[in-house]
């Protein structure tokens, strides 16, 4: 059954005790298919997310001709055991000029950015597309970067859709250099360093100390550590989902400044590899007590989240330099600060900064919160809704993209879930287990 098109989420009325496993990271996850595919044999991922954005990537990887195998993993509904036949930087399968191999990315950054550079490495020509908002994201850069290689990009506008044109005399390339800017996505960079191997690429980053050089960190330490031979590699839970479980410690009455007394929320198997810049985000938010936050240089992705729920703290929020949540799956920065005016928080913009002040009780209100079509602003206003009587999610089922059973672990009875009630907003029926989960 099917997640209803909107939802509400009950609040909580007392203290939990649970411990939560969260999926595999996406960021890592679609890594190392790409890596796993470029290996010199068989590479077993285990722990990785099964998701929207990671299946799109498998599709794609299966129709350049790659045996790719999808094993249930028992640890984790939403994780795959994954096997990848990989062929030594060999692209199996290409098109021709009249007819491009098509590779569909859906609103995958990860995909179409990855993809586009190993593509390269293909005798032939491919042509990358997506849902419409993914054709509105920059691309520019990592396109520059590969004609500064040699390669024909082929773009009206330097966006999605796009016609690349591979090795198509199958000849091996010389090194060759290129200079990427990560300023409006450290994906441009990571895309081109996971195939610079089988590409001959000398990749400088420019901007090395952007908001986005922790993800250009976290490819430079997977190409080291891959097993380029073949073999296994873990996937490590997903920080940026894992945060929205610390935060739901927020909901209680303990709450003072930016700190809390925990009712015992924990997530299993936090990361510890410092790979994931929002593995920081416990600490940032509730050890440090930080009431300024960078996305620069403190938290990604994470920073939606504690945006969404600083309206509860007693401390004036500010954070900072947000401008890449602009570029995303929607324009993340006006989005938050028009969906928690809705629920009655003062918020000023003011460049890339946000600003959002404490609310006294019984300010906060429920509302029929936009959830853009981006799976973050609904799992972050699902969240608040553990606080806020009368928060509602328009098209829920928008978390597929990275955490599909992300309703099905707030529903759960403790201590593997919270126990949250969630409604059919339109009828206030209660809705079973198996109608939680988005596909």
């Amino acid at each position: 059954m099917a997640l209803p098109d909107l939802i509400e989420i009950v609040p909580l009325d007392q203290p939990v005790a649970a411990e939560i496993t969260v999926p595999g990271s996406k960021s890592i996850t679609n890594r190392a298919l790409i890596l796993a595919a470029l290996a010199a044999g068989e590479v077993t991922l285990t722990g990785a997310l099964w998701s929207e954005d990671t299946q799109v990537m498998t599709e794609a990887l299966r129709r350049l001709g790659f045996d790719v195998r999808v094993e249930n993993d028992p640890a984790e509904f939403c994780n795959r055991t994954i096997t990848v036949k990989g062929q030594g930087g060999r692209i199996p399968k290409a098109g021709t000029a009249e007819k491009p191999l098509e590779l569909f990315v859906g609103n995958a950054g990860t995909a179409a950015r990855f993809l586009a550079a190993m593509v390269c490495l293909g005798n032939g020509v491919y042509r990358l597309s997506g849902v419409p908002r993914m054709h509105e994201r920059p691309q520019a850069e990592l396109f520059k970067a590969l004609r500064e290689l040699g390669y024909r990009v082929d773009s009206a506008n330097d966006k999605l859709p796009v016609v690349i044109h591979g090795q198509v005399r199958g000849e091996k390339p010389e090194v060759r250099g290129c200079t990427v800017s990560i300023t409006e996505s450290s994906q441009f960079a990571s895309a081109l360093l996971l195939s610079a191997k089988h590409g001959g690429w000398d990749v400088k980053v420019a901007g090395d100390d952007d908001e986005e050089a922790p993800y250009v960190t976290m490819t430079e330490k997977l190409v080291e550590v891959f097993p380029w031979g073949g073999g296994k590699f873990q996937i490590e839970p997903d920080a940026s989902s894992g945060s929205y479980f610390w935060a739901a410690e927020c909901v209680f009455p303990e709450v003072s400044g930016a700190t809390v007394n925990r009712s015992g929320i924990s997530v299993s198997a936090w990361p510890k590899s410092r790979w994931q810049i929002d593995a920081a985000f416990f600490l940032v938010l509730f050890i440090n007590k930080s009431s300024k936050i960078s996305r620069r240089s403190d938290l990604g992705d994470s920073i939606m989240t504690a945006i969404a729920i600083a309206p509860t703290f007693r401390s004036v929020m500010k954070f900072t330099d947000l401008g890449r949540l602009r570029v995303q799956e929607c324009e993340r920065v006006l989005a938050l600060r028009t969906e928690l005016t809705r629920c009655g928080a003062k918020v000023v913009e003011e460049g890339d900064t946000l600003t959002v002040f404490p609310t006294k009780p019984g300010e906060l209100r429920g509302a029929e919160i936009e959830t853009y079509n981006d799976h973050r602003m609904a799992m972050c206003f699902a969240i608040l809704g553990l606080k806020v009587p009368g928060i509602k999610l328009k098209n829920p089922a928008c978390v597929k993209k990275t955490f599909p059973n992300f309703f099905q672990k707030l529903a759960a009875p403790p201590p593997s879930g919270l126990g949250v009630e969630i409604r059919d907003g339109r009828t206030g029926r209660k809705l079973e287990m198996e109608e939680l989960f988005a596909d």
